[in-house]
């Protein structure tokens, strides 16, 4: 049995939007809920969701069936965990503050089984390897893992040339929300001056040869990347969307069965 090949990266080479969707709630059920939406990738976040190692499992078991690709956004780019999240099968990996070239080729290391990279042997013991049904895998992993790397401050930017150079990084996702922080413009992502910055990264990411990525859940924000060449769109969060419908349904009702007294 052949270990599949990895869907996501083979779509982010090539020109156009994979437009996708950020699962925050930690919740397996839920996350195969967004499966059946339609979304060409789904985010599992592990940075600001509340998913841990056993979590993020049930999420990608509950994504498999479905053709939505899943994404995996560790905490933190650390070796050990890596390892973990790829042998629980994630394909792809998102890495969030990456701000230097060297800080980039470590995670590209930490990814690939010797000699190209550091991952630790122990796939008849993973999920990854189907454990060991696929036979080959241990030849073939190294093809199958995607790598993004997450810039979002104004340190990051400076580095991105140098980030975006690194092999073995696939895109280069840009973090809106922190990189507004970062530019004095906290709670901000679609300011002008954050737009302008966010736009110039685009083009420098493409003329890299790389995937530019970003979440954008204004419509015309998302709408504006899409069309400077982003090749990976996150445009809504479940937990923002359920936050969203649930108050609007309350809110149509309110006072509609305040104050009423029983007749006996």
């Amino acid at each position: 049995m052949q270990a599949p090949k990895n869907a996501f990266r083979l779509a982010i080479a090539s020109p156009g939007a994979r437009i996708g969707l950020w699962l925050g709630l930690a919740d397996s059920y839920a996350a195969e809920l967004c499966a059946t939406a339609g979304f060409d990738w789904l985010l599992i976040d592990g940075e600001h969701g509340p998913n841990d190692l056993r979590s993020m499992l049930t999420a990608l078991q509950a994504i498999a069936p479905y053709p939505a690709e899943p994404v995996v956004r560790l905490p933190h780019g650390d070796p050990t965990l890596i390892k973990q999240v790829l042998e629980i099968g994630a394909t792809t990996l998102l890495i969030p503050m990456v701000e230097s070239g060297a800080q980039a080729e470590m995670l590209a290391r930490a990814t690939p089984y010797p000699p190209e990279g550091t991952r630790g042997v122990g796939s008849g013991l993973a999920r990854s390897s189907r454990w060991s049904a696929y036979s080959a895998y241990l030849n073939e992993a190294n093809d199958c893992v995607s790598l993004l790397v997450q810039v979002e401050t104004l340190a990051g930017l400076a580095q991105l040339d140098a980030i975006a150079a690194v092999d073995g990084v696939d895109g280069v996702f840009i973090g809106p929300a922190d990189l507004a922080a970062s530019m004095g413009y906290r709670g901000q992502p679609g300011h002008d001056a954050v737009r302008a910055a966010i736009e110039r990264a685009i083009e420098d990411i493409l003329r890299a040869g790389k995937a530019p990525g970003i979440l954008a859940t204004d419509e015309a924000l998302a709408r504006r990347y899409i069309e400077l060449g982003a090749r990976f769109v996150a445009v809504g969060v479940d937990a923002t969307l359920l936050a969203q419908a649930t108050r609007a349904l309350a809110a149509r009702y309110a006072g509609s069965t305040a104050n009423r007294t029983a007749d006996y």
